[in-house]
């Protein structure tokens, strides 16, 4: 089939672009590997951060906040692009039939979160923004795409003769290889958490997206900054349900295999992450506990989190609860300027799955939904205006030669090489590879990460057969992750290498991976 924009990934970056090309006339495919009402998107718990008027809140403030989230590696136009845009989207959403709290006088509740200095995260339903927001989209993307394919992973990008992107391979839910054709391609498809054992990601979120990129010779970068949730409940279930920084807040205390406390329950996430993480290896064991037999009232204090830890058997009132760090958030993806296009010309990204530079090292919270709600809409503008390829804006100003004005943060290009990984063949169990990989990635590229961990990791990714498709893309992302955390020697953001404990000013650089095959 041809079409003008195919979107691969349906969340709210993805359903965005869909949504907005399609009002605009273009015929517009959606594809994902779920069903569209699957995607990390639906499971975000908290809220959007946008600066939406009635206090003394303003735009700089928000785009402040952002910045010193980032550990000096955000880039600022994008950031402005991110802030100065983001109101209106939501106004946007609110016109589809987003429905997100309010007070007894209408007026939108805005509540306050790590890292903002002022109150300006609106939310739906308490703790289930995403779900609603990813309603909204849904219900709009089906009364207006020309066609939705579901239950279908893409495989490769199809590129031309002539170096540019003309869509995807894709595998359909009947198991046939099929080829969707169009102008214009939109890779939206999240992140990666199930590179690591523990993720608060779906299972869908394997990085396709960035690894289809990368072999087709994409740039990606920021790819070492994995943001962890430290209070995941340790339990099989996936994702893995947070126990949210609201008990902590409230007394809820953080105690070792000995039942000993051990840091501080308030410091920022990447603090607890790391000190819980170094206890667990310095113990033997794979999860700590949070202790909130203290507080009172807890079902009607945290009804939503009452509710998740008492369907595995556990009383809170009475029981310490298992949790262990777990994967969240990429910060990097597919490099693109400020309209998301990517160094392949018919190429774009959006949302999880791209650096637009907005997050830098670190997301600020409640950033993630806004970034795909503003540069989604962004793509199919510049689309609509005749752009086919990437210009010297955003994140991408760090692969142009200028001043140094021009650009803030230089780039450091790795090559990767792609080649298939030992024991590779159709009779190997995928889920059991899976499962090699992701412990590999816990024990070595986690939260805390040293040249021999990022070694023994790539020696252990060596065994992992990589027939499965998923699996490949996995190994495709692992492996980029690995050699830029090996070349980034510091410790930045959510990045913490033990044997660089030390922020390094020549390190502020935007490491970059391509293709060198």
């Amino acid at each position: 089939m041809d079409l003008d924009l195919l979107v691969l990934g349906s969340g709210v970056a993805g359903l965005s672009a869909a949504v907005r090309a399609a009002a605009e006339g273009l015929r517009v495919g959606v594809l994902t590997k779920g069903d569209v009402s699957q995607s990390a998107t639906r499971w975000a718990q908290g809220g959007v951060a946008a600066v939406l008027g009635g206090d003394e809140d303003s735009t700089d403030l928000h785009l402040a906040d952002t910045l010193s989230a980032g550990a000096g590696l955000c880039d600022e136009p994008a950031v402005r692009v991110l802030v100065d845009e983001g109101p209106q989207r939501v106004n946007e959403l609110i016109a589809l039939g987003a429905v997100f709290d309010r007070d007894h006088e209408g007026h939108l509740l805005k509540a306050r979160e790590g890292g903002h200095s002022m109150p300006r995260i609106v939310h739906a339903g308490g703790a289930a923004t995403g779900a609603e927001i990813e309603r909204a989209l849904v219900e709009a993307v089906f009364a207006t795409a020309a066609v939705v394919q579901e239950q279908s992973l893409a495989l490769e990008l199809l590129v031309g003769d002539d170096g540019r992107c003309r869509g995807v391979t894709a595998r359909g839910p009947d198991g046939e290889v099929i080829a969707l054709r169009s102008t214009h391609t939109l890779l939206a498809t999240g992140g990666a958490g199930q590179l690591f054992a523990v993720t608060t990601n779906p299972a869908e979120a394997t990085g396709d997206g960035i690894a289809m990129a990368l072999r087709a010779g994409a740039a990606v970068a920021d790819i070492e900054f994995m943001q962890f949730h430290p209070t995941a409940l340790h339990h099989p279930s996936m994702p893995r349900p947070l126990l949210s920084e609201a008990l902590r807040g409230h007394g809820a205390l953080l105690r070792d295999a000995n039942g000993e406390r051990f840091v501080d329950e308030l410091q920022p996430r990447d603090v607890v992450s790391r000190a819980m993480t170094a206890r667990m290896l310095e113990q033997g064991v794979d999860h700590m506990w949070l202790d909130a037999t203290g507080l009172e009232n807890f079902d009607t204090r945290f009804p939503t989190i009452a509710a998740s830890v008492r369907a595995i058997g556990l009383d809170p009132s009475k029981d310490w609860l298992p949790i262990a760090p777990a994967a969240h958030y990429l910060s990097g993806g597919i490099l693109t300027d400020l309209d998301g296009a990517s160094t392949l010309p018919g190429l774009w990204a959006a949302g999880e799955v791209a650096c637009t530079g907005v997050h830098g090292a670190n997301r600020l919270a409640s950033n993630s939904l806004l970034e795909g709600m503003v540069f989604a809409p962004r793509v199919v503008e510049a689309i609509l205006a005749g752009k086919d390829g990437p210009d010297a804006t955003g994140a991408m100003r760090c692969l142009f030669p200028g001043p140094a004005a021009q650009c803030p943060i230089p780039a450091r290009t790795l090559p990767l090489a792609f080649s298939p990984a030992a024991g590779a063949g159709e009779n190997a169990d995928a889920g059991t590879a899976r499962a090699h990989l992701q412990r590999a990635m816990t024990l070595g590229a986690g939260v805390l990460r040293s040249a021999h961990s990022l070694e023994q990791t790539a020696k252990e990714l060596d065994a992992v057969p990589a027939y499965d498709p998923e699996v490949r893309n996995l190994l495709t992302v692992a492996r980029a992750l690995l050699a830029a955390a090996v070349e980034r020697e510091e410790s930045r953001g959510n990045h913490t290498r033990s044997d660089f404990p030390e922020t390094r000013d020549d390190l502020r650089v935007r490491i970059v991976l391509r293709s060198n095959a």
